[in-house]
C-alpha cells in the first residue's frame, strides 16, 4: 500500500481555554497522495488556514497526527520541523515575500543558503530556477523592477530551487489581476503536471482552484467536500 504523502488521522487544533476555546479543527481526516494538485477553499474562520499551517509543518496538531510522508509530523519539536521544512517544502505566499534591495537570482538563492550550498551551485540552481519559470533576462532586477506577476514567478522559482517534495501555495494570485492570475497558475499546473510537484494551495476563488485535480472545501473546522475534478 503506498503511503500517502500528506495525512491527517483525526486532527483537532484548539486555541484558547474555557469560554474562549475554540476548535480550528474538529477531527479532520485527509489524505493527499504525491504527485496532486489540490486545492483548499473555505469562507475564514473555516480551518482551510490552520490545516495549511499544519501541512506546511508551521504548527502541530492539539490532537490526533499530521503525518508527512509516513513521519508524524506534528510530534516533532520546532527545529525538526525546520529540517523537515527546507529539504521538502516551498512556500509561496500573497504578497511574493521578496528582499526588496536583493537582485531576483539573489532572492531565489537565499533557500540554499541554509542548506550550506556554495556560491557557485547556488547560483547555477537560481538561474535554472528563474528559467524554468519564464524569467530570462530578469536575474539582475530588483523586484522594484518587476511586474507583480514576475514578482510570483520569482517567489515561484525562490520556492522549487531546492526540489521540493510539496509546494505549499497559500492565496498565489490573490494580489494579481485576471491575466497575470491564470499566467500564474498554468505555470503551477505545467510544474505539477511535468514534474509531478505536489501542490497543496489556498484560494478564495472557484476559477482558480478549477485549476487543481482535487478541491478540498472546509466549514466550521471539518471537511464539507471533497471533490476530484472531472477529467477533460
Amino acid at each position: 500500500m503506498t503511503i500517502p504523502l500528506i495525512s491527517f488521522e483525526k486532527v483537532w487544533k484548539t486555541y484558547g481555554q474555557g469560554e474562549a476555546r475554540i476548535n480550528a479543527l474538529a477531527g479532520v481526516d485527509l489524505a493527499i497522495p504525491r504527485g496532486e494538485f489540490v486545492a483548499i477553499m473555505g469562507p475564514s474562520g473555516s480551518g482551510k488556514s490552520t490545516a495549511m499551517n499544519l501541512i506546511g509543518c508551521l504548527d502541530t496538531p492539539t490532537r490526533g497526527h499530521y503525518r508527512f510522508l509516513g513521519i508524524d509530523a506534528g510530534g516533532l519539536d520546532r527545529g525538526r520541523r525546520a529540517v523537515l521544512r527546507n529539504l521538502h517544502i516551498g512556500f509561496v505566499f500573497q504578497g511574493y515575500n521578496l528582499l526588496a534591495r536583493t537582485t531576483a537570482v539573489e532572492n531565489v538563492e537565499l533557500p540554499l543558503i541554509y542548506r550550506g550550498m556554495s556560491a557557485g551551485l547556488r547560483r547555477r540552481a537560481a538561474l535554472a530556477a528563474l528559467h524554468q519559470v519564464g524569467l530570462d533576462g530578469r536575474e539582475n532586477h530588483t523586484p522594484a523592477e518587476l511586474s507583480g506577476g514576475q514578482q510570483q514567478r520569482v517567489a515561484i522559482a525562490r520556492a522549487i530551487v531546492t526540489n521540493p517534495t510539496l509546494l505549499v501555495a497559500d492565496e498565489p494570485t490573490g494580489n494579481l489581476d485576471t491575466q497575470r492570475s491564470h499566467e500564474i497558475m498554468e505555470l503551477l499546473t505545467a510544474l505539477n503536471r511535468d514534474n509531478g510537484l505536489t501542490i497543496a494551495m489556498v484560494t478564495h476563488e472557484a476559477d482558480i482552484a478549477a485549476y487543481a485535480e482535487r478541491t478540498v472545501r472546509f466549514l466550521d473546522g471539518k471537511i464539507v467536500e471533497d471533490l476530484q475534478a472531472e477529467a477533460a
